[in-house]
């Protein structure tokens, strides 16, 4: 179908042209980076409960729940929430199996991670009451800035508290087992009689990745909770090294285990200005290394940014619907673009990621799917984020958790946020997007983006050890279908693979080909292509 353009629509495109100077390219796009494998953008967020507590026992936390575990292994990687109290209750004490917070067994979340082979990304975050203590009355908040009340915000020194603590995380956790058993800690003292007590333990290499804080621009805490890329960036130093090393041997992730990799917390407004004040301050404090390059106290950068009609630049136009929107119209590319040719132009190159994306499926939530034609607000969340995964890998970002496993507000409860019922999975069964991220992952999870051969419809190219898979859809939200001839050389049929909202295999069917080409019909739910030679 030939979309019909009113004139009223035609005079609203060229005022937005004139006024925004956009110019439209139509050239041949390519991606700023190297694409990575597909099974990196099908990662999720989670807490420690979401693996050791069954909300209808909810006192039995002392193993792992073998439902939710089948739940969450419908994903490649977690990103797991880690409020700092539960590393350290009282200043000094840090606790981990139990913790004294919670009583949460961390080792056991960790251990259980790597025998299945999740990747697993820990973000520290959140102060301890101990902490936001030191504010006046009625600025006492866990997302307060992570640094004593008063404290200079660009001076790296007033985040050495947030920097111990990582130090802590990474002797436990991370890979480095020679580390002087003098600088580990842990408090022993039992709860309660008979209690299990904290044990130290060194270079458990459980975790690779770490994350200092979720949201440090949060900007509509207030000044309390805001930082600026400055500020961060000096909290960053003290996260990542100590400083360099000059907050002491305890201090910063780096002086536990040199080999953790670094993220930095994801930004809840992708702007790249933040990145670079962090640099700029990195320049001023840290210096260079002996290479020229600046001495930068971050591995990874991270955003977070989720579509809706109030990003895009055309909501300058037309009017905003106040909801979720299909990937493709929101600027999500432009942005993941500017983004990772940022990060391969410092040096070292740095690698992207996206540590929090979704839609919601409650119909007043301002970041709502929406139901299409059919296709209920399950399924449309399902093709939003699968092919908000596919978007991500063709642009080159290295990883993608998507918020979240379980929705936020239990079953009959509204919290009034926009994100309470984001889950992809319900408590006993997955929803149709973890139905579609599984299928993804089993057929094409090393496959990487080759190239894309429309854009609109779209249809990509992905390849892995000489064996091709073309994607197609047409990315829109009006049910929209599209024809498109596909031509493949050599190929005598194909695989037509389509995804299935009920299970964990992809419905599948053989079509011969006529003349080495594919005429396709495509919908807005991606279809996989796979020729046979």
């Amino acid at each position: 179908m030939i979309r019909n353009i009113t004139l009223c629509q035609l005079i609203a495109i060229m005022v937005l042209l004139f006024f925004t100077k956009c110019t439209v390219d139509w050239g041949e796009w390519s991606p700023a980076g190297e694409p990575v494998a597909v099974k990196n953008m099908l990662g999720i967020n989670a807490f420690e409960w979401d693996f050791l507590q069954d909300p209808n026992v909810p006192h039995k936390i002392d193993s792992i729940q073998e439902r939710q575990m089948h739940l969450i292994k419908s994903f490649s990687s977690v990103r797991h929430y880690l409020d700092w109290d539960k590393l350290e209750h009282a200043e000094g004490s840090f606790t981990f199996n139990p913790t004294y917070s919670g009583g949460w067994n961390l080792d056991l979340v960790y251990e259980r991670c790597k025998q299945d082979s999740l990747t697993t990304l820990v973000c520290i975050k959140n102060v301890p009451d101990w902490l936001f203590n030191t504010y006046p009355e009625g600025e006492r908040d866990p997302e307060n800035i992570p640094a004593p009340y008063s404290s200079d915000l660009e001076d790296a020194s007033s985040y050495h508290l947030m920097g111990r603590v990582a130090f802590q995380f990474a002797a436990r956790y991370g890979s480095n087992k020679d580390l002087d058993s003098s600088l580990v800690r842990v408090d022993k003292r039992p709860r309660w009689k008979d209690d299990s007590v904290n044990r130290v333990k060194i270079g458990l290499n459980l975790v690779k990745y770490i994350e200092c804080n979720n949201e440090p621009d949060k900007w509509w805490k207030g000044k309390k909770a805001q930082q600026n890329g400055r500020q961060y960036a000096a909290n960053m130093s003290a996260f990542y090294d100590g400083h360099k090393g000059k907050l002491g041997k305890d201090v910063g992730v780096k002086n536990a285990d040199p080999n953790m990799v670094v993220v930095m917390g994801g930004l809840a407004k992708g702007d790249i200005n933040f990145v670079k004040d962090m640099v700029a301050w990195c320049v001023e404090n840290r210096g260079y290394k002996t290479d020229g390059s600046v001495d930068l106290c971050f591995d990874v950068l991270n955003y977070h940014i989720y579509s809706n009609d109030n990003l895009s630049w055309f909501s300058k136009v037309y009017k905003s619907k106040r909801r979720g929107i299909a990937p493709e119209r929101s600027d999500m590319g432009d942005v993941a673009d500017e983004w990772v040719a940022y990060g391969k132009n410092l040096k070292p190159g740095l690698p992207v990621w996206v540590s929090e994306t979704g839609y919601d499926l409650r119909q007043t939530s301002t970041q709502r799917a929406i139901p299409i034609g059919n296709k209920d607000v399950l399924q449309t969340q399902a093709d939003w984020l699968l092919r908000t995964a596919l978007l991500y890998a063709k642009h080159a970002v290295q990883k993608v958790f998507f918020y979240q496993l379980f929705d936020f507000d239990a079953e009959g409860q509204n919290s009034g946020t926009p994100y309470g019922r984001c889950g992809l999975v319900n408590r006993d069964s997955r929803r149709p997007a973890a139905n579609y991220f599984i299928q993804v992952n089993r057929l094409m999870g090393n496959y990487r983006f080759i190239t894309s051969l429309s854009k609109d419809p779209v249809v990509d190219q992905y390849s892995y050890q000489g064996n091709d898979i073309y994607v197609a859809f047409v990315p829109d939200e009006e049910n929209r279908k599209e024809r498109y001839t596909l031509s493949l050389p050599g190929a005598k049929q194909v695989v037509l693979y389509e995804p299935d909202r009920s299970g964990t295999t992809m419905r599948k069917k053989a079509k011969k080909l006529v003349g080495e080409t594919l005429e396709l019909e495509v919908g807005e739910t991606p279809l996989f292509i796979q020729p046979v030679k």
